[in-house]
């Protein structure tokens, strides 16, 4: 077997839906699972806009060991993390090629490095947040947040239609496969496999895409002829919902630890910069 049929024969869409499972519905063991969800979405969006305002890399790289070590206790999917770091060498080698054959230098190898590295800690705080909270728990924060109420549905409802997306695409997708007869000639190292499994991905997605738009029409008619609209803008419905949401000790102590490792990462950025 060759190494491009033992990677197909590892990465199967089975694989693929429960790893976007775990990341879609979250993990609420972890530490980020544990706390508010509204305090989740304010420490990311002040996390993810930091970093923009420094090109000091010891202050980058502290800040990316902080978002790697959040991913890590959230449990994030390994093939997600893998997906990533692939992304990022080829991103970083796509910079190195093109800085020397365009006449340039390493200067410009580091000047790009520095938007790598935020561009790293903004998706690994991405991961590590919205896969501790369930689609419940993200709808409910946006919402106390003063979010428009169709929006906040529509997150919600978008998450939970990734279950639905992913089945209804393998079942297209074992069609397609069952239809289609795999090259015999499998070339060098398999490369006619490969590409035969990739057509048929890219055949399944445009079923799926009409599916889901039926699905999608029908769901909003059934919420229309149940008044789905005037629940959402009701004070008592939403004042009912919110309820069971708190701000408790740990939240505070996660924001403040926070506050305190940026700034340390700040005074070491001072005192040894890169």
């Amino acid at each position: 077997m060759s190494l491009i049929e033992r990677w197909m024969s590892r990465l199967t869409l089975e694989q693929l839906k429960m790893t976007l499972m775990r990341t879609a519905y979250g993990n609420k063991q972890t530490l980020l699972g544990r706390m508010d969800p509204r305090m989740l979405i304010i420490w990311y969006a002040i996390f993810s806009i930091i970093p923009w305002f420094t090109y000091n890399k010891t202050v980058l790289v502290a800040f990316l060991v902080l978002a790697l070590g959040l991913a890590l206790t959230s449990r994030v999917s390994s093939l997600i993390l893998g997906l990533l770091a692939f992304s990022t060498f080829m991103n970083i080698v796509y910079v190195v090629i093109l800085a020397l054959f365009l006449g340039g230098d390493l200067d410009a190898f580091i000047a790009l490095a520095t938007l790598t590295l935020k561009l790293l800690t903004m998706a690994l705080a991405s991961i590590a947040v919205f896969s501790s909270m369930d689609p419940e728990k993200l709808s409910d924060a946006l919402l106390a947040l003063k979010a428009p109420t169709v929006f906040s549905f529509g997150i919600s409802y978008g998450y939970r239609m990734i279950p639905l997306l992913v089945e209804q695409y393998q079942e297209v997708f074992a069609s397609y496969r069952l239809r289609g007869m795999p090259p015999k000639n499998k070339g060098l190292l398999s490369w006619r496999v490969g590409y035969f499994f990739c057509k048929l991905c890219v055949l399944a997605f445009y079923p799926t895409l009409l599916n889901t738009a039926k699905r999608v029409r029908t769901t909003v008619e059934a919420l229309e002829l149940r008044g789905f609209n005037y629940a959402l803008e009701s004070g008592s419905a939403r004042k009912l919902k919110l309820a069971k949401m708190r701000i408790q000790t740990r939240d505070y102590l996660f924001s403040g630890l926070t506050a305190g490792y940026a700034a340390l990462a700040a005074w070491l950025g001072t005192i040894l910069p890169l």
